[in-house]
């Protein structure tokens, strides 16, 4: 996290999830989640928003996705992609079952951690 700055918003009225605008991997999942989430939720590849956001590091941005709330907090990585799909009213059970679950938790963030590693060899 970026020391002695202003945490800045999202869109005062929408989420925006920062991705990898470099990673084909990644352009074709958020292709899916924007599908998903509709207009719930602004997506920009962190290399073009991250000056933005300055809450949000690089470093951070390279090892997970990052969806800064309209209140300016921030979630990452598991946690962010199954808050995103809530906001759209999608898959909500999901986001409860990680909140209430550690081993839930532990395992879609593991998940998470081995794609985000692996993502350069990995299928579509």
């Amino acid at each position: 996290m970026n020391e002695g700055r202003q945490p800045v918003a999202a869109h005062e009225n929408r989420a925006t999830m920062l991705w990898d605008g470099d990673c084909s991997f990644c352009y074709r999942w958020i292709q899916r989640w924007k599908k998903a989430t509709g207009e719930a939720v602004d997506y920009r590849p962190y290399q073009e928003a991250l000056e933005n956001f300055p809450q949000i590091s690089e470093a951070d941005c390279v090892q997970a996705v990052q969806l800064v709330l309209p209140d300016g907090r921030v979630l990452k990585a598991a946690h962010a992609v199954l808050q995103s799909l809530a906001l759209a009213g999608k898959c909500c059970w999901m986001l409860r079952l990680y909140q209430r679950s550690g081993f839930f938790r532990r395992l879609t963030e593991t998940a998470y951690r081995f794609v985000a590693r692996n993502r350069a060899w990995l299928p579509r």
